[in-house]
């Protein structure tokens, strides 16, 4: 068994996973990401890119294949030692926005703060400075059913960074938000992963969501794909082409 590179805090290889109903999601995907990296994985609606992230935390182990969280391997890991992992170390934030209806906005931003020991003063405290910056902070004192949806993803992205995890898992974290604020949220999430030394596995069908990225990488039907990016033709060598299909 093979130990990951040094400067990678996640490591896979040939990762095989397949949905509960038999139809296969992933097909030999190995991957590296870097410590403090910021990695897209694209690709259409079935594509995959759930069930990378899923196999990536631990939450759903792959059928076959090795995943390696800072040199320890979380696919030989007992079921409680990686729901720790995720409690301590990761964080995730899925498409549609779901928080604890019995706590208000700040409660539900400091929660995993206050899983993890911190002080309720304390935690209080650095959910509301996420909560404002992502423009949520004067819903703090809200239950989640007086907040609209897109409001109620600002607030699950706020719990994911409040943490300061070591890597943060974002399934389409942008979706139920509307276009205007995409731009302004997934900025605000990536500088703070930067400047946090966070890294951040983003699955994303979006050209606009992936730019934000240090790196890309691509799936179709559950394997890695390469994208060939053709220079753009000129007015000139159109008219060439014209000409000789003529």
């Amino acid at each position: 068994m093979e130990a990951p590179p040094d400067n990678d805090v996640l490591w896979a290889r040939a990762l095989h996973f397949t949905h509960g109903d038999g139809s296969p999601a992933l097909g030999g995907v190995s991957l590296g990401v870097r410590e403090a990296e910021i990695l897209a994985v694209t690709g259409p609606r079935g594509s995959g890119k759930t069930a990378l992230l899923q196999c990536l935390s631990g939450l759903s182990p792959a059928r076959s294949g090795e995943v390696w969280f800072n040199s320890l391997p979380v696919h030989t890991m007992t079921p409680m030692a990686r729901e720790r992992l995720r409690r301590d170390r990761f964080t995730w934030i899925d498409p549609a926005p779901s928080l604890v209806p019995e706590l208000n906005v700040w409660e539900n931003a400091a929660l995993p703060l206050m899983l993890r020991g911190t002080s309720r003063r304390r935690a209080k405290t650095t959910a509301l400075e996420w909560l404002n910056r992502l423009d949520v902070g004067e819903a703090a004192r809200k239950r989640p059913h007086q907040l609209v949806q897109a409001e109620r993803q600002r607030v699950c992205i706020a719990r994911a960074l409040a943490p300061s995890p070591t890597v943060l898992f974002a399934d389409e974290p942008t979706a139920p938000l509307h276009r205007a604020d995409r731009a302004h949220v997934l900025r605000t999430l990536t500088t703070a992963a930067r400047s946090h030394g966070i890294t951040v596995v983003l699955a994303t069908h979006d050209a606009e969501n992936a730019a934000f990225a240090d790196r890309t990488l691509a799936l179709l039907d559950g394997r890695r794909v390469n994208t060939v990016h053709l220079p753009p033709v000129t007015a000139t060598e159109g008219r060439a082409a014209c000409s000789l299909s003529v």
